[in-house]
C-alpha cells in the first residue's frame, strides 16, 4: 500500500496542484502518516477489511488553508472519485485528504500543539495521551516545502524532555513490579484466577513499554506493539520472554498448600520465574542507560533512583 499511495501522489496528486496550484507548490506538504496500519507498513490482507484505500494527507498552515483549503480540497476529492475503484469510508476521508498541520497533530495528540513556533512545554508533554505518538511521526513524508509539518515531526521524534523521559519510566517500573512481582503471587495464593491473569497481562505490557521508552522510540498501537518490538529488540531474547510470558497461563496446582510470603517467590509458578528473568532484563537496560548503578530484579527498589538522577552520582 505505501508504494501505492507514493505513486497516487506522483500520478495524480502532484500534477493537479502543478496545475491547479501553481504558486503554492513549495508551500503544500504532502505524504502519508497518522492513523492506519498501512501508516505504519503493517497493513495485510487481513487489513483490507476496513478503512482501507490509496490516498495521502495534503498538510497546510492555518495561513495556506484560509486560501486554498477548500479548493484543494475540492481538487483532491475528485481525484479520489474518479479512481476506477475506491473504498474510502467516512473515516478513512477523515484520515487523509486536506488538514493544517495543527489540526493533524492536535487530534492525534488530543492536545492544542503550537506547530507554528514548533514547542511543546512540560505539561504538554506530561498530559499528553502518551499511546498516540507512535501515530503522530509514522509513515513518510513525500515533501514539505512549508516545512512546519516536518519541523513539528522532528520535535516529537527528538523524543520526551529527560524528566519526562523519566518520570515515564519510573511509573513503568512501578506497574510492572505491582502487577507481575507483587500482586500476582498475592493474587494466586487467594486463588482469584481472574484477578491474577489481569496482573499477567498489564505486568506484560509495562514491560514492552518499558523496552521502548528505554529503546527511545514510542509503543505503537497495542494491536502493533509485539511486531514493532521484534523489529527493535536485536537479539530477539527479550521478545522470546514476552511471547512465552503471554503464551502462559495462571498455574493454579502451583499454588495448592502455599502461603504467600512477600520475599518468597514461588518458582513452582513459571509465570513467577519468568517475570524474575524479565526484571533482571530491565533492570540491566536501566543501568546501560544510567539510570541505576545496580542490577536489581525487583524494579520497583529503584523508582527513586531514577526520579532523581543525583541518587546516581
Amino acid at each position: 500500500m505505501a508504494e501505492e499511495n507514493r505513486r497516487f501522489y506522483e500520478d495524480k496528486v502532484l500534477p493537479m496542484i502543478r496545475e491547479r496550484f501553481p504558486e503554492y507548490e513549495d508551500k503544500i506538504a504532502v505524504g502519508i502518516a497518522g492513523e492506519g496500519s498501512d501508516c505504519f507498513g503493517y497493513d495485510d490482507a487481513i487489513s483490507r477489511d476496513h478503512d482501507f484505500g490509496t490516498g495521502v494527507c495534503i498538510w497546510l498552515t492555518d495561513d495556506i488553508y484560509r486560501e486554498i483549503g477548500e479548493e484543494l480540497d475540492k481538487s483532491y476529492n475528485e481525484l479520489v472519485e474518479e479512481k476506477e475503484r475506491s473504498y474510502f469510508t467516512e473515516r478513512l476521508k477523515e484520515r487523509r485528504g486536506v488538514m493544517t498541520v495543527h489540526d493533524f497533530y492536535s487530534n492525534i495528540l488530543r492536545i492544542d500543539c503550537n506547530t507554528k513556533d514548533c514547542v511543546m512545554t512540560e505539561d504538554q508533554w506530561i498530559d499528553l495521551d502518551h499511546s498516540c505518538l507512535a501515530t503522530a511521526v509514522n509513515g513518510n513524508v513525500f515533501c514539505d516545502g512549508a516545512g512546519e509539518f516536518s519541523a513539528f515531526r522532528r520535535l516529537l521524534l527528538s523524543f520526551y524532555p529527560d524528566n519526562v523521559w523519566r518520570i515515564r519510566i519510573a511509573e513503568k517500573m512501578h506497574e510492572y513490579s505491582a502487577n507481575l512481582q507483587v500482586n500476582y503471587q498475592r493474587c494466586m495464593t487467594r486463588g482469584d484466577m481472574v484477578a491474577a491473569e489481569t496482573c499477567r497481562i498489564q505486568g506484560m505490557t509495562a514491560a514492552m513499554e518499558l523496552f521502548f521508552l528505554l529503546n527511545r522510540t514510542y509503543m505503537p498501537f497495542y494491536k502493533w506493539s509485539f511486531r514493532r518490538l521484534t523489529e527493535l529488540d536485536k537479539t530477539g531474547e527479550f521478545s522470546k520472554r514476552i511471547e512465552e510470558l503471554a503464551a502462559l497461563h495462571s498455574d493454579k496446582e502451583a499454588w495448592e498448600d502455599t502461603k504467600y510470603h512477600p520475599n518468597r517467590l514461588n518458582l513452582k509458578d513459571r509465570v513467577v520465574g519468568l517475570s524474575e528473568d524479565i526484571g533482571y532484563d530491565l533492570s540491566e537496560m536501566l543501568k546501560e542507560a544510567g539510570l541505576i548503578w545496580r542490577i536489581n530484579p525487583y524494579l520497583e527498589a529503584d523508582v527513586n533512583t531514577v526520579l532523581d538522577p543525583g541518587k546516581n552520582s
